[in-house]
């Protein structure tokens, strides 16, 4: 099957949909009366954004740009990123999306290897931009989406001023489209090199799975320099004519979602960690609220869409990382749907997805994608191996670490570990993070981690191998969630390692013995959060004992 390329979605998008809104961006105002700050969602049209980007890339034509280079994309979401990131695809160029949170010297890496001729970034990073050019990249354009202070950068909205909008150039399928790099986790990151193709055959599939419509409007917490946020919170729903709208996680995020109406909220458990948390404070607070909980569940829910959300809201879609079965079926009791996937951002990024109402834990492959698992053992985990149009070209300039994730039959190896129940891929964590125990059992700290996660004292954990007595063991570090306990009046460390203790022995109880903390010298204590890479996973590397 032939797929077409995001700039044919993306114009088909504009002509199809030219007066709906396309992107909804919360934008803090000053208020004319009383001061204070009111906030408004600024509306971008379809009309709008696609004469925006054609004018950019008639701008990135006389920067000379050309068909096959490369172009990095630095800051957070704002309509300026999907101005540029549609506006480099349509002269046959490929993004490089960044994290605006990544140092300078790993910025400077990637657009050394990448060999970048143009970077469009905020105000923010132009003086790493500008240090990176003096240093390495003499030759490298810059375009800010703020007005810059200095003549270092040009900026974006000058450049549109009195342009006509460009012809998109023709690329195929198997062109292309993004170089967005990977991993982070054991070290220097790869680029994934993503053709148009593998990301229009994950979005199209998303959307007939989610069952997208024109009148969908999601809500995102996911930035969309990450495979998640771009294909399907960013991607996704504009192909659908739907709207979308961007929210950082802040303060306002209440306030967004109510003025949002959405029908679909898209987010990682994180989100949806908190946001269950707080509405079963809120059931426990009332007697009637309990009441009306055990008795008629769903009723509670239907109280709790229409107050939070809007009469609209449809569902929640989690990924990213992996979902407490806890959270997911606690949701699903009330009668709100949470669907789950699963993937990588060398698969585009999606492999597996959960029904909204899945009654048992694991998701069924993608349609159109093949997935196995590889040398399983007794208990039947194995690696788990994906084939299909999703799957990456290759690792940009790394045939080595191409060679070693990609079979000759084009099967990608995720590194991952799961099993097969019926249709069900049920994942058990990362095959390079398994602990073996003297007694040769496997212990997969992700497992571990889903289930102590759930303990309201504890806002981050990494369950790792440490040694005791000479043997493995398995071992926690913990970042407290200092907000519960400042509520709880506790902020001696001792104190709390100790309320931290109680609670993973309590939760331990649902997982077998021999994978359980034994001993409460094996937990410490960290005072900050994990660093993580772009796909929000911990790098472990950097907190072995």
């Amino acid at each position: 099957m032939e797929y077409p390329t995001l700039n044919e979605l993306f114009d088909q998008a504009v002509r199809e949909h030219r007066d709906r809104i396309a992107l909804r961006m919360p934008i803090p105002k000053e208020r004319k009366r009383g001061g204070g700050i009111r906030l408004v969602l600024n509306e971008i049209s379809y009309e709008r954004l696609g004469e925006m980007a054609g004018r950019f890339a008639d701008a990135l034509r006389e920067l000379g740009v050309e068909k096959g280079d490369r172009v990095a994309l630095i800051s957070k979401p704002r309509a300026a990123w999907v101005t540029a990131f549609f506006a480099i695809l349509k002269v046959g160029a490929f993004v490089l999306p960044l994290d605006p949170d990544l140092q300078t010297g790993e910025i400077e890496r990637i657009l050394t290897e990448a060999e970048v001729k143009g970077a469009v970034v905020s105000g923010l990073k132009l003086d790493s931009l500008a240090e990176i050019k003096s240093r390495s990249l003499p030759e490298l354009f810059i375009v800010s989406m703020d007005r810059p202070a200095a003549e270092n950068a040009l900026f974006l909205d000058a450049l549109l001023l009195g342009r006509k909008p460009a012809e998109t150039i023709p690329v195929s399928p198997e062109d292309m489209a993004i170089l967005m790099y990977t991993s982070g986790t054991t070290g220097n990151a790869k680029g994934a090199m993503l053709l148009h193709r593998n990301i229009s055959s994950n979005a199209l599939t998303a959307l007939k799975v989610v069952d997208l419509s024109v009148n969908d409007n999601f809500l995102t917490i996911v930035p969309w320099y990450h495979i998640y946020g771009l294909t399907i919170t960013l991607i996704t729903p504009l192909i659908a004519g739907a709207t979308t709208t961007y929210a950082p996680v802040d303060r306002n995020l209440t306030l967004v979602m109510k003025k949002a109406h959405p029908t679909i909220i898209l987010g990682v458990p994180k989100l949806f960690n908190v946001l269950y948390s707080r509405i079963m404070d809120t059931i426990n607070s009332s007697a009637v609220k309990r009441a009306i909980y055990r008795a008629a569940p769903t009723l509670m829910g239907k109280i709790i869409k229409r107050k939070l959300f809007g009469k609209g809201f449809r569902f929640f879609t989690s990924g990213g990382a992996p979902l407490p079965q806890e959270i997911a079926q606690g949701f699903r009791r009330m009668g709100i749907g949470i669907m789950e996937g699963y993937g990588l951002t060398e698969t585009s990024p999606v492999l597996t997805m959960s029904d909204k109402f899945a009654p048992d834990p694991g998701m069924v492959p993608f349609p159109g994608v093949e997935v196995r698992i590889d040398n399983p053992d007794e208990s039947g985990v194995g690696e788990i191996v994906a084939r299909g149009p999703n799957i990456m070209a290759g690792y940009y300039k790394n045939p080595e670490a191409t060679a070693e994730v990609i079979d000759p039959d084009g099967w990608f190896h995720t590194g991952d570990l799961g099993r097969m129940e019926e249709d069900r891929v049920i994942i058990s964590g990362r095959a390079k993070n398994v602990i073996v125990l003297e007694t040769g059992k496997n212990v997969y700290p992700e497992e571990i981690e889903w289930e102590l996660a759930t303990i309201p004292e504890i806002e981050e954990i990494m369950v790792y191998e440490d040694v005791r007595q000479g043997a493995p063991a398995v071992a926690a570090k913990v970042y407290p969630n200092w907000t519960v306990l400042k509520e709880q009046g506790i902020t001696d460390p001792n104190k709390v390692l100790d309320l931290i203790w109680e609670g993973i022995k309590e939760k331990s109880e649902n997982l077998a013995v021999f994978k359980r903390i034994k001993y409460k010298d094996l937990v410490t204590l960290v005072d900050e959060p994990f660093e993580k890479s772009v796909k929000l996973d911990i790098k472990r590397y950097k907190y072995k004992s």
